[in-house]
């Protein structure tokens, strides 16, 4: 089976909200009650953010055009620090393989597909939240574990 990759667009707000969803339900993070909530919140977002070009996606597609992977960069404004000096980072988030269609290298694929954009466009830094399941891929591509903390308020 041949695959594609196509970016984007604002119309696609809706399948990227379904990956994230079928991201935190493969995570088994959130009741029904809190993913219908982000669902809400986050397709407004997200719809927004891919028109102001501050949210950027890619798919992979079947030959007969059918959404089966995708994968977005969340491009902030952040202050210079000794070691990216930009102004820029790349969040990545909501990748996302359907169930049929995983172990193939579709997420690698789409990944580099990323890295790329990042390298092209003088993003100096990417960071990321690594599922279990999908750390051994960002390590693979030289993702390295931080010291960032958080506090939940």
């Amino acid at each position: 089976m041949s695959f594609s990759i196509r970016r984007a667009t604002v119309a696609d707000g809706s399948i990227i909200t379904a990956h994230r969803r079928g991201m935190f339900e493969d995570m088994r993070v959130g009741t029904p009650a809190d993913l219908d909530a982000m669902d809400a919140q986050f397709g407004s977002w997200v719809t927004k953010a891919l028109a102001g070009g501050v949210y950027l996606g890619w798919f992979v597609t079947t030959e007969q055009r059918a959404i089966i992977a995708g994968a977005g960069l969340s491009i902030e404004d952040f202050p210079a620090t000794p070691r990216d000096q930009t102004g820029r980072r790349a969040y990545v988030m909501n990748v996302y393989t359907d169930p049929p269609y995983r172990h193939r290298g579709l997420a690698r694929r789409l990944m580099q597909t990323l890295l790329d954009w990042c390298r092209a466009n003088g993003i100096q830094t990417v960071a990321l939240q690594a599922s279990d399941k999908g750390r051994p891929l960002y390590e693979s591509l030289g993702f390295k574990s931080t010291n960032e903390m958080r506090l939940k308020l």
